[in-house]
């Protein structure tokens, strides 16, 4: 699966003033309900909260992967976020995190959304496309350096 099957260019932001895990969290959910109305900021919001209360989507390596699932919601669906600092997300290496990918799914969602979490969370501790994300400077270069072609397949 290719990341721009769940990413567009509309929920992709780069130098967010994330400030704190909670704001950020909050900033992610209010970019996803911006460009899909038929879904409420608040209640992504709210199961992004529940879901980090379970334990920190702090993967290491400065890269934090919060994810939900929740209802109204047709398919999988992305949001990537470059912080302008980094911040403290609870994360399990102890490091702040500066690249903060969002993923949500239908509540009936089946092993498929657990694969493609798993396949994201590969492909974000690679170097090499970390790298190319941290150096984008515009939230179109985040977008193109999120999902080149040759480096935004996630096996699933």
């Amino acid at each position: 699966m290719e990341i721009k099957t769940f990413l567009n260019s509309r929920r992709t932001l780069c130098g967010v003033e994330g400030i704190s895990k909670k704001r950020t969290i909050e900033i992610l959910a209010n970019l996803i309900a911006e460009d899909i109305p038929s879904l409420s900021a608040d209640d992504i919001f709210l199961s992004f909260i529940a879901r980090e209360k379970l334990g920190s989507t702090g993967l290491g390596q400065g890269i934090a992967i919060p994810h939900c699932r929740i209802s109204n919601c047709i398919g999988t669906v992305g949001a990537l976020i470059k912080l302008d600092k980094p911040i403290d997300f609870e994360a399990i290496d102890g490091k702040p995190v500066d690249l903060v990918f969002a993923l949500i799914a239908p509540e009936e969602a089946d092993d498929s959304h657990l694969q493609t979490l798993s396949a994201l969370a590969e492909k974000l501790i690679e170097s090499e496309y970390t790298n190319k994300l941290r150096q984008s400077e515009t939230n179109e270069a985040l977008y193109l350096a999120a999902t080149s072609q040759q480096d935004s397949a996630v096996n699933t």
